[in-house]
């Protein structure tokens, strides 16, 4: 059976969920063969061979924590000579973009953004994509090369599937390239204690009916009743009532949550490409017009002021 690259992301050797996601993805197109690389490597092996993973390839050098993206171009250009996979497969962050779109030039391979699906075909690979702020949804397979194909988070289940998940070691040879841009410091972000807003099963947003900073803790306080992330639309964080790294939208992070609330937010096309994937949408608008409610599943035309701490109570006491 061919086997298919997975590059793993994780920190210090704990396995972040979207991985996991790929390996399950992995699993109907050949055997996982996960690519682990800097510190913690060896030790994400028993997480990943549980998830389906034939084969570790690990490698740890100070260029991948040192220098941004090539390295790790680097070596999964390494992982491809020495398996010749039907696929890699990397998760669709910013980084794994980068990297994805640099690895497919150096291989001379198509390659594929933001698949929300994957299936085997005939003639490879066949990605499902949501395109034109999901207006539309495509299937397309690569033609030329092996294909690179980067996967949104919660575009498929997780699932335990044991593997040997042999560890080996994977010989890199840095190109000059490698160390072009390096990183000069590091500061911890500050943690909520809630899920990554990219990988959360649920998301909760708040738009510009929140009417200030000093209401967004209703907001919050929804989200933590249901172990969500908090979002925010663009209004939102342009008038600085919350932090840019909690965008949705088409310039800021999109979401594919298996549920997603939007409270206060009009749906402009804007914040729509960044979450019209989500599994189940429901709406709080005190606007009937408002364009979000033509996409919804569910929706409450009414004051969020009103209904969101009605809502958050009620979650709190079903919970208890």
């Amino acid at each position: 059976m061919a086997e298919v690259l997975v590059y793993v992301d994780h920190v210090d050797g704990a396995v972040r969920k979207p991985t996991l996601e790929l390996l399950t993805l992995a699993r109907r197109l050949g055997e996982p063969v996960a690519v682990a690389l800097g510190a913690g490597a060896e030790a994400t092996a028993s997480t990943l061979g549980e998830h389906g993973a034939v084969k570790v390839l690990t490698a740890d050098a100070s260029e991948f924590a040192d220098y941004l993206v090539v390295p790790k171009v680097d070596a999964l250009q390494a992982a491809c000579k020495a398996v010749s996979p039907a696929a890699v497969l990397i998760p669709s962050s910013a980084e794994g973009k980068e990297i994805a779109a640099r690895l497919a030039v150096r291989i001379g391979s198509g390659l594929i953004t933001d698949a929300i699906d994957l299936e085997a075909g005939d003639e490879g690979p066949v990605a499902t994509q949501s395109a034109f702020a999901a207006a539309f949804t495509t299937k397309s397979r690569v033609t030329r090369g092996t294909p690179v194909i980067t996967v949104k988070p919660n575009s498929a289940p997780v699932e335990a599937a044991a593997a040997a998940g042999v560890v080996e070691a994977l010989a890199v040879s840095f190109s000059e390239a490698a160390t072009g841009t390096k990183v000069t410091a590091r500061t911890a972000r500050e943690s909520t204690g809630r899920p990554e807003l990219t990988e959360a099963a649920i998301v909760v947003s708040g738009g510009r009916g929140v009417n200030g900073a000093e209401n967004f803790p209703l907001i919050e306080a929804l989200a933590d009743s249901l172990g969500a992330a908090v979002g925010a639309s663009r209004a939102a964080v342009d008038a600085g009532w919350y932090p840019h790294t909690n965008q949705v939208g088409q310039t800021g992070k999109s979401v594919s949550p298996q549920l997603y609330i939007a409270a206060g937010i009009s749906g402009a096309i804007q914040h729509r490409a960044g979450m019209q994937t989500s599994k189940t949408i429901v709406a709080i608008n005190k606007d009937p017009e408002a364009p979000m409610f033509d996409l919804v599943d569910y929706g409450v035309v009414g004051d969020l002021f009103q209904v969101v701490p009605q809502l958050t109570e009620e979650v709190n006491a079903r919970k208890g």
